[in-house]
């Protein structure tokens, strides 16, 4: 495994890359996933970083860490604008890093789903004019943050919208589905007190309304930040851990890709 690091604005993204070897043909070439942590936009929460960045590293992808701009330096779209230069970077140095610049999926939990989800929305927002080459071929999301309206996390909504009202709008991401939109997969968990499960609800129906593919788990049990489900996380639940398998198989499908 290849470690490395690079700058997105004010962002940093760190890169966990497979190796390239003489003797391995048949992945040459792979998947890329970003991984968004949560944190209410006030901080990168640390359970939400390598461990499901690992899980995916060990599945084959190449795997990319992005610590977005959190507290009084999230307005302005500034980690929206950080996690599309990211997707651009990653593109931009396929060959170098042996990946597939038509394969790069983003990976958000809670605010980082957001986020993400920001991106799979909002990436040809003429308004916006994010950089060229940003959109991205699937987005993931656990347990996101959707709605800056009825049902929302309200520190979300109120540290990324900067308190401008015109911000918050534009970021209730169930109206901004639209037709370009890439594939999503979904997952809740029941028991989520922190950000209700009618923030996934809200998005299948608009990914619904819109005819884009997607899959929606909403799990009976399940709190808030549970990430991978496990001990090392400190979240173990034997039910929501699904979605780890669940998603590798709907992510392998929409990719092509046999580990």
């Amino acid at each position: 495994m290849q470690v490395i690091s690079f700058s997105a604005g004010e962002a940093s993204v760190q890169g966990y890359l497979q190796e390239d070897h003489d003797r391995l043909q048949a992945h040459k070439v792979r998947p890329a996933l970003v991984v968004c942590p949560g944190g209410a936009y006030l901080y990168c929460s640390p359970r939400e970083k390598d461990s499901p960045a690992l899980y995916f590293l060990a599945m084959g992808y190449q795997v990319f860490v992005l610590e977005y701009s959190c507290g009084a330096r999230a307005g302005g779209y500034r980690p929206l604008r950080e996690l599309a230069e990211t997707v651009v970077t990653i593109r931009r140095h396929a060959e170098a890093w042996h990946l597939d610049p038509h394969r790069i999926a983003v990976l958000g939990f809670s605010a980082g789903g957001h986020l993400a989800e920001s991106l799979g929305a909002l990436w040809d927002d003429p308004e916006l004019a994010l950089p060229s080459g940003c959109r991205p071929d699937a987005v993931i999301l656990g347990y996101p943050v959707i709605s800056t309206g009825p049902f929302c996390h309200e520190a979300s909504a109120a540290t990324v919208s900067g308190g401008d009202p015109a911000v918050r709008a534009k970021l209730h991401l169930p109206d901004r589905v639209g037709p370009g939109h890439p594939p999503v997969f979904l997952w809740h968990g029941g028991e989520d007190t922190s950000v209700p499960p009618e923030n996934s609800m809200m998005l299948a129906a608009a990914l619904r309304r819109q005819h884009i593919p997607f899959e929606y788990h909403l799990f009976e049990t399940g709190a808030h930040g549970i990430s991978t489900c496990s001990a090392e996380v400190e979240t173990p639940d034997e039910v929501c851990r699904a979605w780890l398998a669940l998603c590798g198989t709907w992510l392998n499908r929409r990719f092509h890709f046999t580990p």
